[in-house]
């Protein structure tokens, strides 16, 4: 066997695999693990893979920054749904998924041992790609409710760092960051000449009366702020594989270097999909992101079992709540016990970076509200008999 040290061994492993497994191994389990939700693609679809399949042009490779219609569509879904234009200053770039587009711009803007500044709790993916890329991640801490905190973040930066990344609505807290928020980030990113990584996969989840707000809608942000998205969460589009990013156009010769390498171009039958997923547009979403918002409030009302013995911030946005155990107990031991003895799977929160104490990710987004409320029954019943018990 060789015998060689790899950057790989520095890489935390991906927890929903392993939870995946742990869920198979005990049939009748209710996932609240992975973050997906629980209504198909638009059957508009259907349009896009006819249309693909009518061109035999179309099994050919295709442009590294995706095909212009679905490009254009983007453009005209980032004016209206998240005002940000589109011009000279930006390019449109669809990737593979939304961690593809976070990778290609970790490449693109850094160079082995730069740093790059995440706020605590992070999602996990962004912290391995870090690692990956021979940098160091430095975490910095949020506020008791998640919000950011600017001070702390103005402190991490060094002549070392590359860019702050920012994620709202937030994985795994569920919070939503404010306009004035995102606003000082972004400026004090510009002020330091550094890059604002924007993640905006869950830009459509928000509830009342919290709104989103795109740092890329800020006057003059163009050259210092990369914005990613995702059709996985929206559009119930999770295997397509299809995601973009918004970069400065000082950025567009080193992307498409990248993902030439690595892609050559995104899969052109799953754009197509994707174009037809953009012109039904968010109307298709609207009823479900309703259904899901009686769903959080059914998983928020059963959760304030557990006021004695943990912290609950409620989610504002995405599919999430991030629950603070209040015992000294080892998380992983907590998330075994419960999907073995209760049927239940959650996230542990030492892979989104917070080891010291007891955190739990809870996914609602894949279930009925039947199903979800079953579920946290039983999460709420195994969290009260293991600190009993132990």
């Amino acid at each position: 066997m060789l015998n060689f040290s790899s950057r790989m061994q520095a890489v935390q492993s991906p927890i929903i695999p392993l939870i995946g497994q742990l869920i198979q191994e005990n049939p009748g389990t209710i996932s609240l693990g992975q973050g997906v939700v629980f209504y198909p693609p638009p059957p508009q679809i259907q349009e896009g893979i006819t249309r693909f399949l009518a061109n035999p042009n179309h099994h050919l490779y295709k442009s590294v920054q995706g095909i212009s219609p679905l490009r254009e569509a983007m453009a005209e879904k980032l004016r209206q749904d998240n005002q940000v234009i589109l011009n000279s200053q930006r390019e449109i770039v669809v990737t593979a998924g939304g961690n593809m587009a976070f990778m290609n711009a970790l490449l693109a803007i850094t160079s082995p041992e730069d740093e790059i500044i995440l706020n605590l709790p992070y999602y996990f993916n962004h912290e391995m790609a870090i690692v990956m890329a021979d940098c160091h991640p430095v975490c910095v801490p949020t506020a008791e409710n998640y919000q950011l905190q600017l001070d702390k973040i103005e402190a991490a930066i060094t002549t070392k760092t590359r860019a702050i990344v920012t994620i709202s609505p937030n994985n795994p807290t569920g919070v939503v960051y404010s306009q004035e928020a995102l606003q000082a980030v972004n400026r004090l990113c510009q002020e330091k000449g550094i890059y604002h990584i924007h993640d905006e996969a869950y830009d459509y989840f928000i509830y009342e009366p919290y709104q989103h707000f795109s740092p890329g809608s800020i006057p003059n942000s163009e050259a210092h702020t990369i914005l990613l998205y995702s059709l996985s969460k929206a559009y119930g589009f999770a295997s397509w594989r299809i995601g973009y990013m918004v970069i400065p156009e000082s950025l567009k010769t080193a992307i498409a270097k990248i993902q030439d390498t690595i892609l050559i171009c995104p899969p052109v039958i799953s754009q197509y999909a994707a174009l037809s997923c953009l012109k039904v547009g968010k109307s298709y979403c609207e009823p479900y992101l309703k259904q899901l918002s009686t769903v959080r409030q059914i998983v928020l009302e059963q959760l304030s079992n557990l006021e004695d013995y943990c912290t609950l911030i409620a989610t504002q946005g995405a599919f999430y709540v991030f629950l603070k155990i209040n015992r000294p107990i080892h998380d992983f031991s907590l998330v075994q016990y419960l999907i073995e003895k209760e049927k239940v799977a959650v996230l542990p929160g030492h892979t989104f970076g917070l080891k010291e104490e007891c955190y739990l990710r809870i996914a609602f987004g894949a279930l009925q509200k039947e199903t979800v409320s079953e579920g946290i029954n039983r999460l709420v019943a195994g969290i009260k008999n293991y600190i009993c018990y132990n």
